[in-house]
């Protein structure tokens, strides 16, 4: 079976908004107040936890290695506890996923998310159950850019690693997807769209209704 694996934060819905609460709450624990602005820093917040923390306090002039280490948990626990206070799918991503499986294509996840809190959102947001896939930053030893979670959540999703593709939104995706010799669909529609096609995939994406067409041609 032929696959398409989506990547989750920035591709299939915009999770700025809690993410940025989360490492704000941590900031605001450290004594630093909201050093994160929504909107204007949604780009780091697409980065993961690690880079909120490490942006922040470089920002506040207090950047060290072992007091993000530190909040890092504080921050996934702040995070689990209002996971979907902000978060939205982006327009028509639900459309095209349901007319993928339509067209007979596996559709799955490979994210850099910890695979409980991306379950835990998934499952508030009402789709899991759309994805055959779930392949978080902890499901394997390594994650992406490493090409071993895109390959596993191609076999998760009843698919051969070699004939699927990644949609997603970042230098990351891009890596992986090249790391595993498939194409990838990069979303120009995130905060870091303008800077997508530098990256050189296979296609760029500015609305969910191009994107089975685009699959229809990059893997048949």
């Amino acid at each position: 079976m032929r696959t398409v694996i989506f990547d989750l934060d920035g591709t299939l819905a915009d999770t700025s908004g809690d993410l940025l609460d989360a490492a704000n709450h941590c900031f605001r624990h450290m004594g630093l107040g909201d050093v994160l602005r929504p909107g204007q820093d949604a780009g780091i917040a697409l980065r993961g936890g690690r880079m909120m923390l490490t942006r922040g306090l470089e920002r506040a002039g207090r950047y060290d290695p072992d007091l993000v280490a530190r909040y890092y948990p504080v921050l996934l626990d702040a995070y689990a506890e209002a996971i979907d206070r902000h978060t939205v799918l982006y327009p028509g991503a639900m459309d095209a996923v349901e007319a993928l499986r339509v067209a007979g294509y596996g559709v799955g996840i490979c994210t850099n998310k910890p695979e409980r809190l991306a379950d835990l959102l998934l499952q508030r947001l009402g789709i899991r159950g759309d994805f055959a896939s779930l392949v978080g930053a902890d499901t394997l030893p390594v994650r992406k850019p490493d090409p071993e979670p895109l390959r596993e959540a191609a076999r998760r999703a009843g698919g051969d690693p070699a004939r699927t593709l990644l949609v997603g939104d970042s230098d990351t995706d891009r890596n992986t997807a090249r790391a595993a010799g498939v194409p990838s669909i990069l979303v120009t529609f995130g905060p870091s769209g303008e800077d997508m096609a530098a990256l050189e995939p296979e296609a760029l994406m500015g609305d969910f209704a191009e994107l089975p067409d685009l699959v229809a041609r990059l893997i048949g």
